[in-house]
């Protein structure tokens, strides 16, 4: 078990001082109106895209849930966090498929692997999902090779079910993963959306449908014809695929500007960016000085939900991380609570419990703390 970077832990006083939680920009919002979308099911506590991650994200008092979006060679959605799935399933103990493994350029990169747009939806049924963390979260893999792959149709219908079950409408929140290349080998991913969207009847600004993607090309497709709510997904450095692909120089930064967010304004109701756009950290992994992102996205008549909060020291800020281990849990309330401050409007979160438990609180202060040293380096995460 790797452990955190040596460096001494500031003291958190109440919303003041250096080594405290970022102080609100503004006044409190109403926090019981703030969403919590449980990030690809409940994936701190089972392997990511699965029943069991989806009904106990539910479970917990998710919002909504979150299916990325990958088609099949037969062009069906299916669900899987990217194409390639060799990290997410058990594809590469299955003999049977050995002579799939290849090397594709998706988004500009060259990915090895094995990809969905191979296999048939009744081949990929026959693989199980596994952990995509498991040095991280080993527990996850207790659950390896337990669950299908499922397929859009499948998390709607399971969705339309939580929702009975508990007496509340869930959410559906569909991602599409990499819409210009799948677009480009003919398999495009808007028009099997928007067409299972409308079957189900699901075709209304009020209803449980939010689409998002990284890609502003995409969402106006989806603009075009259907109703529900658009989320544009910001990254933290570099731009969108599609308008790199079309040789527009627009980066993530820009549209985070205000003159940005007034163009997203023109076709979405959301922007996503990551946490670290609202509060930036330091060099030393401390917190920095929040940006003005949600006030100017409010201003801009939009909603903004961050991501991806997690509950682990390798994910926190400095100041929050507990104990010596990287993968050891620390003060995650309390970077809910900064961002709660700031006025957010959804949680993207691997927790759901957390963010629940977090939205609910009534003027808890920040807990005070006494420096702590930590080991060694942090392991690397991966793709978001």
């Amino acid at each position: 078990m790797r452990k955190i970077a040596a460096t001494t832990l500031a003291v958190i006083t109440p919303l003041a001082g250096a080594g405290a939680a970022p102080a609100a920009a503004q006044a409190t919002p109403d926090r019981s109106q703030v969403v919590v979308i449980g990030h690809r099911g409940a994936a701190g506590h089972r392997p990511e895209h699965t029943q069991g991650g989806y009904e106990l994200a539910v479970a917990m008092g998710a919002d909504w849930i979150e299916p990325d979006l990958v088609p099949t060679k037969d062009h069906v959605l299916v669900v899987r966090h990217e194409n390639e799935i060799s990290g997410t399933t058990d594809v590469s103990l299955r003999p049977e498929f050995a002579g799939r493994r290849t090397t594709k350029v998706v988004d500009g990169r060259n990915v090895t692997g094995w990809f969905t747009e191979d296999f048939t939806l009744s081949e990929l049924k026959t693989l199980r999902a596994v952990e995509r963390l498991p040095a991280i979260r080993q527990r996850n893999t207790v659950y390896n090779g337990y669950y299908q792959v499922l397929t859009f149709q499948e998390v709607l219908d399971l969705a339309k079910r939580l929702s009975r079950q508990y007496g509340r409408q869930v959410g559906v929140f569909p991602e599409t993963k990499h819409p210009t290349y799948f677009r480009s080998i003919g398999l495009p991913l808007e028009e099997p959306l928007i067409e299972t969207v409308r079957r189900n009847g699901l075709d209304r600004p009020g209803g449980p449908v939010v689409v998002q993607s990284f890609e502003p090309s995409s969402l106006k497709r989806v603009a075009k014809d259907l109703r529900v709510p658009l989320w544009q997904a910001l990254g933290t450095t570099g731009q969108p695929y599609d308008l790199a692909a079309a040789g527009d120089p627009t980066t993530y930064a820009d549209m985070m500007k205000p003159e940005g967010l007034a163009k997203i304004a023109q076709y979405a109701q959301w922007i996503g960016p990551d946490k670290s756009s609202a509060i930036p950290l330091n060099p030393d992994g401390s917190w920095g000085t929040p940006t003005t992102l949600v006030s100017d996205a409010h201003k801009a008549g939009l909603k903004i939900g961050v991501y991806t909060f997690r509950n682990e020291n390798q994910y926190l800020p400095l100041q929050l991380r507990r104990g010596q281990v990287a993968t050891d849990h620390g003060d995650a309330l309390a970077e809910y609570r900064a961002h709660l401050d700031l006025g957010v409007d959804a949680f993207v979160t691997d927790y759901p419990d957390a963010a629940v438990l977090a939205r609910g609180e009534r003027g808890k202060p920040h807990q005070q703390v006494q420096p702590q040293q930590f080991d060694n380096g942090l392991p690397e995460e991966g793709r978001q």
